[in-house]
């Protein structure tokens, strides 16, 4: 028999698609509705399958932007004169959508609310409708060692080395598409090591309240773990979320999950195992700090969820999470934390969260109603947003101006004149942030920015230094 006269058939999942459109479909519900949740499990009770087919009833991922393996469509392209077939365990409305957008396939075998096709199950349909070895198969997981065992040939596609050896033992390989990159490399870079530094935060407090010793310290460091863990949680939660908007977006379209670099399912479990090792690390902590922990983690999870995508609160939200961080510092180390000291945080975050938004529209569309997509903002809302933006770093200003001359900076310090400096400086160095801003000179996060550029770190070591002559 001839190649010719062999039909192709190509798992979707991992190896036409490098995601998991059932796992996407479940997220795309849940953005939706949260309440989708306290469903799900009904609904598996009835069988996977039929719990596909009613997650398909109500919502079909955006198939426009899918991170499609460019080597397996060069490929398929290829076979144009042999009979191609789309088989995979996701739904068969999916699936359908998935193969029209590609446009190469004869057919499509799908899970069709009865039958999960996966495995055995598909290994058996693809020899009933084609016979055994009477067809070849391209897949990915060890779920297709099943399929590859009654095909003629396999090839393998993005599949891990344990999978691979298995497949070579079973099966007469053909073609291997190996994986494009390392799955730990993606991981830690899912995880976003470099935004940890906003839980220096959690030192604010303790040095604000002049005290350091030993004890304090490794305290603080406990807690400024248990944050970074929690933000980590957090901002694979938030990737996997916006898998439709971050594929729309010029740059966060290369982030791991949205570009099928890894694993949805690594997103999914690796949430609360990072919570969990947060919360471990809060035992070693006073209990005040386990509850400014887990409010973080509510807070975050609603707004991951909803509150993102609310005008004005959104941004609200994101200030009051940077404040919680010194909250948090100060309840892992028992230390009292001056009302100036929150409302001086509030006011500049909040400036801050409203220049990320600036930010953001850089990079829109000029229509006046083009939408940053899974905000809720419109271009034409740029403008209130500025002047509220720079009008809540001047309060900040203003209420570090009045705390200098409170009676409370004359009990902290001896010489608090000396910290008038810091008005002008604090002043400066937000000009300077919007200005930046505005000629789209920064990264998308202001704070991550101040923390890699000279001129920030250079005012942040000249206020310290007026600090330290003000003790």
């Amino acid at each position: 028999m001839s190649d010719d006269d062999v039909p192709l058939c190509v798992d979707m999942d991992g190896t036409l698609v490098r995601s998991d459109l059932s796992i996407e479909s479940v997220l795309a519900l849940v953005r939706r509705n949260p309440l989708y949740l306290f469903v799900l499990p009904f609904w598996l009770l009835r069988g996977l399958a039929y719990c596909k087919r009613e997650i398909a009833r109500r919502i079909v991922p955006d198939v426009s932007q899918l991170p499609f393996d460019p080597r397996m469509l060069g490929w398929l392209r290829e076979q144009f004169t042999r009979p191609r077939v789309l088989c995979t365990a996701s739904d068969q409305r999916v699936a359908e959508a998935v193969a029209a957008r590609v446009g190469l396939f004869d057919a499509v075998l799908a899970s069709d609310g009865k039958v999960n096709l996966s495995g055995r199950r598909k290994a058996a349909a693809l020899v009933a409708r084609y016979g055994e070895h009477g067809f070849d198969y391209a897949g990915n997981s060890r779920a297709d060692l099943a399929v590859w065992t009654k095909a003629r040939r396999a090839i393998v596609v993005n599949a891990r080395p344990d999978v691979l050896r298995s497949a070579r033992k079973r099966a007469k390989i053909d073609r291997v598409f190996a994986p494009a990159t390392g799955v730990w490399g993606e991981l830690l870079r899912a995880l976003r090591p470099h935004q940890w530094t906003k839980n220096l935060l959690i030192f604010v407090a303790p040095l604000a309240a002049h005290r350091i010793d030993p004890e304090l310290v490794r305290h603080s460091l406990i807690a400024c773990v248990a944050f970074c863990l929690c933000a980590s949680a957090a901002y694979l939660l938030n990737d996997l979320i916006d898998l439709d908007a971050d594929r729309a977006h010029p740059r966060k379209h290369l982030r791991p999950f949205a570009d099928g670099r890894l694993s949805l399912l690594a997103g999914v479990s690796g949430v609360p195992i990072l919570i969990l090792a947060a919360f471990a690390c809060a035992l070693l902590l006073p209990m005040p700090f386990t509850w400014t922990l887990l409010t973080y983690v509510v807070t975050t999870l609603v707004y991951s969820l909803w509150l993102k995508r609310l005008p004005v609160i959104d941004v609200l939200v994101l200030a009051g999470l940077y404040t919680l961080r010194i909250v948090a510092g100060g309840a892992a180390v028992a230390v009292d934390i001056s009302t100036w000291l929150i409302a001086f945080a509030m006011c500049l975050f909040l400036g801050l969260a409203l220049l990320k938004r600036e930010i953001e529209f850089s990079r829109l569309a000029k229509a006046p109603a083009a939408v940053l997509r899974g905000r809720g903002y419109r271009l034409r809302d740029r403008g209130w947003l500025r002047v509220v933006g720079i009008a809540a770093g001047g309060a900040a200003v203003g209420v570090l101006a009045f705390y200098i001359d409170s009676t409370k900076s004359a009990e902290l310090y001896a010489q608090p004149q000396r910290l008038w400096w810091l008005v002008p400086l604090l002043a400066a160095w937000l000009v300077r942030l919007w200005t930046l801003a505005s000629r789209g000179r920064m990264h998308d996060d202001p704070l991550v920015f101040a923390l890699t550029d000279w001129v920030s770190l250079l005012a942040l070591a000249a206020a310290s230094g007026l600090v330290l002559l003000a003790l």
